[in-house]
């Protein structure tokens, strides 16, 4: 009896504990961010650089990357830090791209720009644009203003014109380095038998950024004024996506740069992707094989950046430098340039 009592006084205790026991809630921590971009690839050796201009490099990078970084921390979108970043690159003439962008055979800027939002596949991609200060814009109003995804020429800028995207004059674009580079490129080009060939060092410069923000999207963006001495309305990767730029929530996003014919041929930014999604690699072995034994073994040139789910950055490249800075979920900041 005394056993009984005692156990419906245990069972008593319980039962009113339950009752006035507080639910309690557990605050999740905040998810991680982080942010990459690249500046170019390509023949970047130290010996050829002069003090003045490698710090004038750095600087813009750590100029962009700490942009990008706080408009994460302040909650932004990743697709509005990847155009904005990439609009910092685009405006400065030392990269390959708006402002600083290299010239065609004819003396002209031909630009290319993509954008891609990695949580609806959304994607936004322009081409062989003459009179637009940023093209990154341009593409991120395709991406949300019309039913396509890629625009060409004066197409594209009608487009523009009928949005209210900012227009310039086509000596905006002009850098007295690349028309030097140009001409240069000319001369090689004269003593070649095959003059559909080009110099290597012709082939490298694009911009680009990859960020991931507070809630888990991912985007990225990339920009260039395409090949030194190029003809014939030829287009590189950078505005096909799935070559140039590449982004999907849960995996990955990829912004690449190099020689675009290459990028083209091994889909780079959607092969890397395709390679975690359905091999289960990691982002650090995606990347080295697509960059090192695809790209590389065919006789490319060039490298990408890249972010995970979990803000892992990467940055493979297989030249001898690339213009690059991150902040990853370590929140520790690199700079840097060469190997």
């Amino acid at each position: 009896m005394k056993n009984r009592v005692l156990c419906l006084f245990i069972l008593f205790f319980l039962i009113s504990c339950n009752k006035n026991k507080k639910e309690i809630t557990f605050q999740k921590s905040d998810r991680p961010i982080a942010i990459v971009l690249h500046g170019g690839a390509g023949t970047i050796l130290k010996e050829n650089m002069s003090d003045s201009l490698e710090r004038a490099y750095l600087a813009k990078l750590d100029e962009a990357i700490t942009l990008g970084y706080q408009m994460l921390v302040d909650g932004k979108s990743s697709l509005d830090v990847v155009e904005q970043v990439v609009i910092i690159l685009e405006d400065s003439p030392l990269f390959n791209a708006g402002k600083g962008a290299v010239f065609t055979n004819d003396g002209k800027n031909e630009l290319d720009a993509s954008i891609m939002d990695g949580s609806n596949q959304k994607a936004g991609a322009v081409a062989g644009l003459t009179k637009i200060k940023n093209p990154i814009s341009l593409a991120r109003l395709v991406m949300d203003k019309s039913e396509h995804v890629m625009m060409i020429g004066q197409g594209a800028e009608n487009f523009a014109q009928s949005h209210g995207i900012s227009f310039v004059d086509a000596t905006y674009f002009y850098t007295q380095q690349r028309f030097e580079g140009l001409k240069k490129a000319q001369e090689k080009e004269k003593i070649l038998l095959d003059h559909d060939e080009f110099s290597k060092d012709d082939k490298f410069g694009t911009v680009g950024c990859v960020a991931l923000d507070k809630n888990g999207n991912i985007a990225a963006a990339t920009s260039t004024g395409g090949m030194t001495n190029k003809r014939y309305g030829r287009v590189g990767d950078v505005p096909i996506i799935g070559a140039g730029t590449y982004a999907k929530n849960g995996v990955c996003g990829v912004s690449a740069t190099g020689w675009g014919e290459y990028f083209i041929r091994n889909v780079v930014a959607y092969d890397i992707t395709a390679q975690m999604m359905y091999q289960s690699k990691s982002l650090t072995e995606a990347s080295k094989h697509t960059i090192f034994e695809k790209v590389g073994k065919m006789g490319g040139d060039g490298g990408i950046i890249a972010i995970d789910k979990d803000g892992l950055v990467v940055m493979t490249f297989n030249t001898a430098g690339m213009y690059r800075a991150a902040i990853g979920s370590d929140k520790k900041k690199i700079i840097d340039i060469y190997k």
